[in-house]
């Protein structure tokens, strides 16, 4: 196992939930950081089933999204999946603006995306 300092694990059944630790994700070395604690849950951890909850955070820059469109990709090729949860309005309407809302599976609450990766 990894150690995580931007990010929290707790495991629901075969499901990983990921909280944010960072508030607001701006700051270039954060944005590197948590990219690659991301990106080690598929590469080091091997895990599958991934909800990233966003409950915690308040803002995040374009660098972040552009990670968590890295990550989908990687979670994609190991045939895994990934889901968001408890997005702000303000950061769902930019995924929205942007599109991303076609291309990540989003949730209103964590169990919801939890169970839609269990069944």
């Amino acid at each position: 196992m990894s150690v995580y300092n931007r990010i929290k694990l707790a495991e629901v059944g075969p499901v990983t939930v990921v909280q944010f630790v960072d508030k607001k994700i701006i700051d270039p070395a954060v944005i590197d950081e948590l990219g690659d604690e991301l990106f080690a849950l598929v590469d080091r951890d091997q895990r599958k089933s991934v909800v990233l909850n966003f409950g915690n955070v308040e803002f995040l820059s374009s660098a972040t999204i552009n990670n968590l469109i890295k990550l989908d990709r990687k979670m994609r090729a190991a045939k895994g999946s990934l889901r968001f949860s408890n997005l702000r309005r303000d950061i769902r309407d930019v995924i929205n603006i942007l599109r991303l809302d076609k291309l990540f599976s989003i949730h209103i609450e964590e169990a919801e995306a939890v169970a839609s990766l269990s069944s």
